[in-house]
């Protein structure tokens, strides 16, 4: 593949350029002076490519015919900086731990665009989710629901909430990020009537103000049909509660997991046309069923990150095996990206410091974790491979560095963001004294 294929490919579109010195430039900056400035590995948001992947949803939703919100899922990444970007583009958010909404407050993100998600919320988690006085809680269990009851009876405070439920549909995806059929950890069951139940007592609750009702079927899909079989499922049973005891939805919120392009192999998609489906088909659901058309939420996080981010690492040691594997190593791997160790995800990369050098070299690139698990490319094309050589892994802004580990004690990358030839550290590189925050030594007498 030509430098310009790469381009055409990877390139976060606009924002990508190759500059007379032969380097990866992102938003007018050098990627390498910027490896050189904050050590690598270094991962690279182009926020330009964040604002246009927000605003291709709010055009996919401009023809819904009712209100729409969409509510970024934090756990794809979250820092403080990102938050105040997806505040500037007016969209809310979603969070699932006390940590990231400790990190939204503390970016000062409006607290009634906040929502919160999580099959096991702390009842500390929930006192600080009032505190703040957030948007909506998404209700996952009995457990939680009682624990809201009994919390916003105590405060005399009301919250509303939406009641997530299992439609009881598989979705087209790797079996761990797969969360809208019956046999999953995540909501209340439609089929055994655990969703209805949940629904009367959220109906019946003095301080809880129900919404709505949630689904998710997964992530990284790139059809409609499991949407619109969740969707019909859904609105059906909301349909059956309308007429039993008088459920209003004014909520339908039908989570994310839109898919994108890692490889060149995987499936060329426009999340614009794949949202404008489902909303259409959702428009005809709720005809069919006579429901009033909903706030209609959506819950993108990958599809707002994943193709904003590229993470550079420095090229080291080198093996090759005759006849079976040239192996090249960098200095990252699965403790700043585990989704290939995890879920066998793809990804692509190029020589950033050598971009239109002719790639003439098929290597699989190893991270440097003592595990042999620790792959990050199988088989790639690259140009010969020198020690010293800066490798660009491109779309890693999805559940890259929100899942780095400090595994074997390897300090977790930087983030830079880079807009319109600027650059701003997101997060600093942690660095190995950092890891004396948490530690004590032996007293002499234990």
């Amino acid at each position: 593949m030509g430098y310009k294929e790469q381009l055409n490919y990877f390139a976060l579109k606009e924002t990508v350029t190759i500059n007379e010195k032969d380097h990866l430039e992102i938003a007018g900056v050098d990627t390498i002076d910027l490896a050189n400035k904050y050590g690598t590995p270094l991962v690279i948001y182009d926020i330009k490519t964040v604002r246009n992947n927000i605003e291709e949803f709010k055009n996919a939703l401009a023809t819904y015919p009712s209100e729409y919100e969409i509510s970024y899922a934090s756990k794809a990444f979250s820092s403080i900086a990102m938050y105040q970007v997806l505040d500037q583009e007016n969209i809310s958010v979603d969070v699932v731990s006390g940590g990231e909404l400790f990190l939204a407050k503390e970016a000062g993100f409006p607290s009634e665009k906040i929502h919160f998600h999580g099959n096991n919320k702390s009842y500390q988690e929930l006192v600080a989710a009032l505190d703040y006085e957030i948007g909506h809680i998404i209700v996952d269990n009995f457990h939680e629901l009682k624990m809201l009851e009994q919390l916003t009876k105590k405060r005399e405070q009301k919250i509303k909430v939406i009641i997530r439920v299992t439609p009881g549909v598989t979705a087209d995806t790797h079996k761990y990020i797969m969360t809208g059929h019956t046999d999953s950890k995540f909501g209340f069951d439609l089929k055994n009537g655990q969703a209805e139940e949940a629904v009367r007592l959220a109906q019946k609750s003095e301080f809880l103000e129900l919404s709505g009702l949630h689904m998710h079927i997964g992530s990284q899909i790139f059809g409609t049909e499991s949407y619109v079989l969740a969707m019909d499922q859904v609105l059906r049973s909301a349909k059956e509660w309308y007429i039993s005891f008088g459920f209003q939805m004014k909520v339908l919120n039908i989570g994310g997991g839109f898919g994108i392009q890692h490889t060149p192999d995987d499936e060329a998609v426009s999340v614009k046309r794949q949202v404008e489906t489902i909303s259409q088909e959702l428009v005809k659901l709720l005809d069919l069923y006579d429901l009033a058309y909903p706030i209609l939420q959506i819950e993108p996080g990958r599809s707002i990150v994943g193709t904003a981010g590229t993470t550079i690492y420095e090229i080291g040691s080198k093996k090759a095996i005759p006849g079976i594997r040239n192996y090249i190593s960098i200095d990252g791997g699965m403790s700043d990206n585990i989704r290939p160790a995890m879920y066998n995800s793809k990804y692509f990369a190029s020589l950033a410091n050598r971009m239109k050098d002719e790639r003439t070299t098929k290597v699989s690139v190893a991270g440097k974790a003592c595990e042999s698990g620790d792959m990050l490319i199988m088989d790639l094309d690259l140009p010969e491979v020198k020690a010293g050589d800066k490798l660009a892994v491109f779309h890693t802004g999805d559940y890259a560095f929100a899942m780095a580990s400090n595994y074997n004690r390897i300090p977790r990358p930087a983030v830079v963001f880079v807009e319109n030839g600027r650059e701003f550290l997101s997060i600093r590189r942690e660095e190995v004294k950092d890891f004396m925050r948490f530690e004590n030594h032996l007293p002499v007498d234990f």
